[in-house]
């Protein structure tokens, strides 16, 4: 394939990948409609019926199509209502027809690890620009391995435009590899495309690479330990990349540890002293856009630079403003805890906070724990700010992207 500027304009006339999108999309909302029962994993046929061969009722089939017509500004279904043809072909018929119509934007979610998903909106000019940055950090590339869903903004960067933009041919998913498979199948050339936690199985697993394999990894942090141990298997770059579904990526690094060189679109605006330095935008039509981070940024002299801790949220509890992300720091404090996520309830859980502990080794986690835990927090915050629940685990809820997720009271993961 040979890259032609004008591709911008039309990536869903590739259909593998534009399969790829919308499988991950109504796979993931499907799960989210199905809470712990089994699901078929992609890839899907196109041939599949997502009445007949996925048992989707016709509450379901409203949300899954609700879901496909907000991620795509769908306007053009009136001709083939997704209702009334329920074959993954005849949706992504409909999804062809759509951005035919008018494929200027499409609409990414949050994950929520800082509240409910929130719609992200990304003029489809802005998304290619990024691909164009990416394109100049990421040359020589063959094959493009995904190991991350297409409808999040990441996947559908790497996996849907790097690719048209790169003229690479070859996208092949290796989701469900164990790291030792997946490091077998990786040849010279290849880019391979993770998170976090992948990388970090990826380093304690896998064998000796073949030469030339580019990792790229984002969505979450990731370790400076994670980043060692991955280049330790033989990969030749590891590119992270720091950004969110709000402003789509900001900055790249390929070292373990340093700072983060912006991307050449965004510049850094100094404001008075009593606010932050911020960034902005400058958009292919000239006009300048200001991004709303969503952590604080410390610049090193370089004019590279470093998160510096997140810009938690505000939620409303019982009228007061409180901050989850620091409700959980102050019961990181407790000694018989190791990590902990803090969230409001669900609109079905309560109107209160809820906590996800994990407990260090020695510590039980049970009902004398919860409580004092709780009694604990009271002597430290406000009655808004102490969780009323609390669930135990192993580890922290987190979705396929690495990011933390949201979990059902009293539930393991």
């Amino acid at each position: 394939m040979t890259y032609h500027p004008d591709d911008a304009a039309c990536w869903w006339r590739d259909a593998a990948g534009l399969q790829r999108m919308v499988v991950d999309l109504l796979a993931a909302e499907l799960a989210a409609l199905r809470p712990g029962r089994q699901l078929q994993a992609p890839p899907w046929p196109a041939a599949l019926d997502l009445r007949h061969d996925l048992a989707a009722d016709s509450l379901e089939l409203m949300g899954l199509a609700s879901a496909l017509e907000t991620q795509l500004h769908l306007r053009g279904t009136a001709d083939a209502p997704l209702l009334t043809r329920t074959r993954l072909e005849d949706w992504l018929d409909a999804a062809l027809a759509g951005l035919d119509a008018d494929g200027s934007a499409l609409t990414f979610r949050t994950s929520g690890s800082s509240g409910a998903p929130k719609p992200c909106r990304h003029p489809l000019a802005l998304l290619w620009q990024e691909v164009g940055a990416l394109a100049t950090l990421l040359p020589g590339r063959r094959r493009i391995v995904s190991l991350v869903p297409a409808h999040h903004i990441y996947g559908f960067l790497f996996t849907v435009l790097l690719p048209r933009r790169l003229g690479i041919d070859a996208v092949c998913d290796l989701r469900g590899h164990a790291p030792a498979a997946l490091a077998a199948q990786l040849m010279p050339g290849d880019l391979v495309i993770g998170h976090p936690d992948l990388w970090r199985a990826f380093g304690q697993a896998a064998g000796p690479l073949a030469p030339d394999v580019v990792g790229v990894t984002s969505t979450a942090p990731c370790p400076p330990e994670v980043a060692r141990a991955a280049l330790g298997t033989g990969l030749a770059r590891l590119v992270q990349v720091y950004g969110s579904s709000e402003t789509a990526g900001v900055g790249w690094r390929d070292e373990a540890e340093g700072g983060y060189t912006l991307f050449p679109y965004w510049s850094r605006t100094r404001q008075d002293k009593r606010q932050a330095d911020g960034l902005v935008r400058q958009c292919p039509d000239g006009t300048r856009q200001p991004a709303m981070l969503q952590d604080r940024l410390a610049w090193r002299d370089d004019g590279r630079f470093q998160p510096d801790g997140r810009i938690d949220q505000a939620v409303q509890v019982g009228g007061v403003n409180v901050f989850p992300g620091y409700v959980a720091d102050v019961l990181r404090l407790h000694p018989a805890v190791l990590e902990a996520s803090v969230r409001r309830m669900r609109p079905d859980e309560g109107e209160r906070l809820k906590a996800f502990v994990v407990v260090r080794d020695g510590a039980v986690a049970d009902a004398a724990l919860q409580a004092g835990l709780h009694a604990w927090l009271s002597e430290r915050l406000t009655a808004p700010e102490c969780p009323v629940a609390y669930s135990f685990g192993p580890r922290l809820p987190r979705g396929a992207g690495g990011k933390l997720a949201d979990w059902i009271i009293d539930s393991d993961v």
